[in-house]
């Protein structure tokens, strides 16, 4: 019999029909004659994704699907249906319980258009990378289609589309405030978060024979209440209704699509509700209706997150899928440790979904995923990356629970790190050495993004990652070099990132390596100006830093710095805040980042003009970049002997940033 091959491994692989159907039911099944191999008539719950299916952890959707399966629940999924009829999305009939709706792993606005609003030419969730295979607001149209497919059946709205819409929210692509999600997708309930205790209660008391109308009391879910009768008098006596503490009320819907400083109000009060142990639940007015948001759901313990990655993944595409998937090509021989992230980034919506409290797995449960792994057919030994949101934050929590509960911080490691908070790297040491020595594993990389302000904490991580764990390049995020712009972002000072610096250099250079800091930078974040982007931009060249990716910023629903862009306002001070909103403007400020890079020294000449700094246009060692060649004066036809930036890409790894062979000075 042919060895059984996933099609995203080998994609032309002889089978043999008999192991292809038994392959197959290794999946979630997707068709009827799937659930027919399996002896069901109906399914209890029905997924559907905007994403390929990728039976693998990292894609949001079918890790709920299997966490329910794990719970006795009969799972099917429908990936990337036709939204044009409902015809595809019932192929598998009706599900008892519920229908799950999730756009996918990303929003799909963002996940379809750039920051310059244009249509990105690649989805990477899609096979072989092709766009246009989910609609746009992809949670509503699926919502919509399992309506009009499956009359009186609940719909549970989910995944991080509904999750960060939730509320009143400014949606960068149409420029203007939309309403929740949830009233506009008609959803019965809408789980935020991460949301496996939610989607199970859920389950459970539907099964129990609970209707969808009754289940208002369930963390990490949103309803709506839908005449005024329902929700007003909450208004008037709200610890009568509310079991969890006082209710907050939220500015309405129409105050903050009309009143900029309304919505910031909004913003703000939310962020000191994420807590699970003390946020209190919310109440959003949307004319005649309103939006009722019960506290977060608690996180998941160690055992529970063990439990997680502990089901029976495939670990690859559906075997449907004759063309590989790119998000899947990126994470399949990763390995997540944690989840969740207390940096409180404000342009970054990872607390707002995942939550500030760490959730970690045990030592235990990752090396024997590592070794599962290991053993799949085409593994090469290379671990591609071991961490999560953040790579160093695995097991960090605080000092004791009682404080952790009542803690309503923004931030642990902002404006600087907190007393209370356990940095120590030990575990996380302890489990990448115990990683790399597993039979079968050549090299763990570390590819998630390292928190330079605690790693400078920890000289003896920061010389593991040197030594061991960098493949030449190590990717972190100073973003900016003006602390005046960091404090917006809430990220550490400039100075901090330089530290790491030099301690990563130092550390490559013991370990005998010749390796490289690749800085990422953001452009366009509220509060940067023009002139804080030309001081960037001279920042990098006297450093030699020719950065390859630079983020143009996108407003992402729900963050802080969206609130800062569509306001003007600083939700946390409710003091004013420049922010560039003008598409030619933001182009201008990117290209300035890429002042090595010819094609882009047109627009960043037409940006120092603008801010009446020619003084950085020309061949002196002081300049940004050199002259337009017109046809006439002393420049014509020009082109200079010395300095010109490559175009494509660079031949030396030193052009991505700093050299650890040279002090930090690349």
């Amino acid at each position: 019999m042919p060895q059984l091959v996933p099609l995203s491994k080998k994609r032309d692989v002889q089978r043999d029909p008999r192991a292809d159907a038994k392959y197959r039911q290794r999946f979630l099944p997707t068709t009827r004659a799937d659930m027919d191999a399996r002896g069901w008539d109906q399914l209890d719950i029905l997924m559907i994704t905007g994403d390929a299916y990728v039976d693998h952890s990292a894609f949001g959707p079918v890790l709920i699907a299997r966490f329910l399966e794990g719970r006795g629940y009969k799972v099917g999924i429908i990936a990337q249906p036709d939204w044009q009829t409902p015809v595809d999305i019932s192929r598998m009939g009706a599900p008892r319980l519920y229908v799950g709706i999730s756009a996918g792993n990303l929003d799909s606005m963002l996940n379809k258009l750039t920051a310059q609003k244009k249509t990105r030419s690649e989805d990477q969730y899609s096979p072989g990378g092709e766009p246009n295979r989910r609609p746009n607001r992809a949670s509503l149209v699926y919502a919509n289609l399992a309506r009009r497919a499956f009359p009186g059946v609940p719909i549970v709205l989910g995944g991080i589309e509904a999750s960060l819409r939730r509320l009143a929210h400014y949606d960068y692509w149409s420029d203007s405030v939309r309403r929740s999600i949830l009233l506009d997708a008609k959803a019965d309930i809408l789980v935020f978060g991460m949301g496996e205790r939610p989607a199970w209660e859920i389950a459970r008391r539907l099964a129990a024979g609970e209707k969808a109308a009754d289940l208002t009391d369930i963390r990490g879910t949103a309803h709506v209440k839908k005449n005024r009768r329902a929700w007003e008098p909450l208004l008037e006596d709200a610890t009568r209704f509310v079991r969890d503490g006082k209710l907050l009320v939220l500015p309405s819907y129409d105050e903050a699509s009309t009143d900029k400083e309304a919505f910031a109000r909004m913003s703000r009060a939310f962020q000191y509700e994420t807590n699970p142990h003390n946020g209190r639940p919310m109440l959003q007015v949307h004319g005649d209706e309103a939006v009722f948001f019960n506290p977060p759901a608690l996180p998941l313990d160690e055992s529970e997150m063990d439990g997680l990655y502990d089901l029976p993944f495939v670990r690859a595409p559906h075997p449907e899928y004759t063309d590989r998937i790119p998000a899947f090509e990126t994470v399949k021989d990763s390995i997540v440790t944690m989840r969740g992230c207390f940096g409180g980034c404000t342009f970054c919506s990872i607390t707002e979904h995942e939550g500030r409290i760490i959730q970690s797995r045990s030592e235990g449960s990752v090396l024997r995923e590592v070794r599962a792994l290991s053993r799949m057919d085409g593994f090469k030994g290379t671990l591609s990356d071991l961490g999560g949101p953040t790579a160093n934050m695995y097991k960090m929590t605080c000092k004791d629970e009682e404080t952790e509960s009542a803690c309503r911080r923004l931030s642990c490691v902002h404006p600087g790190i907190c007393e209370n908070l356990v940095t120590d790297h030990a575990p996380l040491i302890q489990l990448m050495k115990k990683v790399r020595e597993e039979p079968g594993i050549k090299r763990v990389l570390i590819a998630s993004g390292v928190r330079y302000d605690l790693a400078e904490r920890s000289p003896e991580f920061i010389s593991e990652l040197a030594k061991h764990h960098t493949g030449g390049q190590l990717s972190v995020a100073p973003e900016h070099s003006s602390d005046k712009v960091l404090e917006k972002m809430k990220k550490p000072p400039i100075k901090s990132y330089e530290r790491f610096v030099e301690q990563f250099c130092n550390a490559s250079a013991e370990a005998g390596k010749e390796q490289y800091l690749v800085p990422y930078f953001i452009t366009g974040h509220p509060g940067a100006t023009m002139d804080d982007m030309i001081d960037l931009a001279i920042y990098l060249k006297q450093r030699d830093l020719r950065p390859r990716q630079v983020q143009d910023f996108i407003p992402t629903p729900m963050a802080m710095a969206t609130t800062m862009f569509h306001t003007g306002i600083d939700p946390l001070t409710m003091q004013p805040v420049y922010t560039a909103t003008n598409l030619r403007e933001k182009k201008q400020m990117k290209a300035l980042l890429f002042w090595w890079d010819e094609q882009h020294w047109p627009l960043a000449r037409e940006a120092l003009k603008a801010a009446g700094r020619t003084d950085l246009i020309g061949r002196a060692p002081g300049c940004l970049v050199p002259p337009d060649y017109g046809v006439t004066g002393p420049w014509a036809n020009a082109r200079p002997a010395q300095g010109r930036a490559p175009g494509g890409p660079a031949k030396s790894a030193r052009s991505f940033g700093h050299s650890a062979r040279r002090g930090g000075r690349g």
